[in-house]
This record gives C-alpha cells, structure tokens and sequence, in this order.
C-alpha cells in the first residue's frame, strides 16, 4: 500500500517531469537540514526517537511586525501654562457683576450639595461639607489677617490655588489674598462657615480626598 501512495522517481520519469534526480546521500542531507531547521528546540537523538515512534509537528515561526510606540500627548507644564497667561482675568472683564451669574450657580450647587439648607441643619454637617467643596463662584469674606489691608476684604472667589485666593470685589478689583496668615468667612443662606487659611492649603481638587480632623483653636 505504501510503495502504491509513495515511491521514489525513476530517472525516466524524473527526466520526464523535468525535476532533477538527487542522489540518496543529498535527499538524506536535505532532509536532515530541513527538519533541524524545523525542529530547533530539539536535539539530534531526541529529534530521531519522535520520527521513529510518532509524527513530528514542523514548527513555524511567522514574523511578528514591530509594535509601534505611541506617542503620548503631554499637556502643558505649570511654567508653560503661566508664561501664556491661561488663567489670567482679562482688565475688561474684571467686573463684579459679570459674576453674579456664577454667585448664583454656586448656591444651587451648595444647596443641592448639602441636601437643602433648612434652619434645623447642623452646622458641623455643611461645614464638613464646604470643606471638600469647591468654592469657585463663592462670596468670601476676610475676618482676620496677620496684615490689616487684608481684614474686611469681600467678594466672589475667580480663582483657588495651592496657596492664594483670587477675588473680584464690589469695585471691580481683583484681590489676590494668601491663604497663609488668614481666616475666611463664607456665608450661605444664612450660615457663616469659617475657613483657616493655614490649614487650608490644597488644590481643590486635593481637598476632595483630604481628612480634615476638628480642632478646638487655630492660631493665625
């Protein structure tokens, strides 16, 4: 059955089909080339024992195209953003009523924050709230300051940094006040929430995530 399915070319026949006969000593070294080319992760002996007992699977190994790096798109630094001036409030827009509006949307976000200010709310409750909530668009006001030109300043907090407050006043001007050295008042229907600025230095973002613990006195 084996010779009828296999045999090997006769050189009539090869001369016929125009192949070239090889000899047996080239066909046995093609073989053996062809199957350690195959077959690398295996020795000589072991490569002879699995042809003798089983069938051997020829291995093939399809080039993988290299990956490509991408490129990630970095946003601008902290130096980059200042030398354009991002956040700087234009002179003709320094105008207190320009932010009312904001004022307003502020009020609803406190009061949707803290469940409705009603009269029987506790204090310690929207304290701890304001705490973590953003303050932007809030009417703040200086009570102490370890500098006087700092006490009674009033107006709707533009801009909260790491360190300072940025607020536009009834006369249309921006005040910059710093955190450090000072204690803020924010009133909101009805309720005044005190704010130590020495203990309050974070990002907005970071005071989200902060534990802030109570303390019975905080020196400026």
């Amino acid at each position: 059955m084996s010779g009828a399915i296999y045999h090997a070319l006769s050189q009539k026949e090869a001369k016929e089909l125009d192949v070239q006969h090889p000899g047996a000593q080239r066909a046995e070294a093609f073989v053996r080339a062809f199957l350690k080319r195959s077959t690398p992760r295996l020795s000589q002996q072991a490569r002879e024992d699995q042809l003798q007992r089983k069938a051997v699977v020829l291995e093939y190994f399809a080039r993988r195209p290299p990956k490509e790096k991408r490129k990630r798109c970095r946003g601008l630094s902290a130096r980059q953003r200042r030398g354009l001036r991002l956040f700087d409030v234009k002179p003709e827009q320094q105008r207190y009523n320009l932010f009312l509006p904001l004022h307003e949307l502020w009020k609803q976000y406190i009061r949707d924050l803290c469940g409705g200010l009603k009269p029987d709310t506790q204090p310690q409750v929207i304290q701890a709230k304001l705490l973590k909530a953003d303050l932007h668009g809030a009417v703040i006001s200086v009570t102490k300051s370890k500098c006087p030109s700092y006490v009674g300043v009033t107006g709707i907090l533009l801009q909260e940094t790491k360190h300072v407050f940025k607020i536009i006043t009834k006369e249309d001007r921006l005040k910059v006040i710093p955190k450090l050295n000072c204690v803020f008042a924010v009133e909101t229907d009805g309720f005044v929430s005190y704010i130590y600025g020495s203990k309050f230095q974070l990002r907005s973002s970071e005071r989200s995530a902060k534990k802030f613990k109570a303390k019975g006195a905080i020196d400026l």
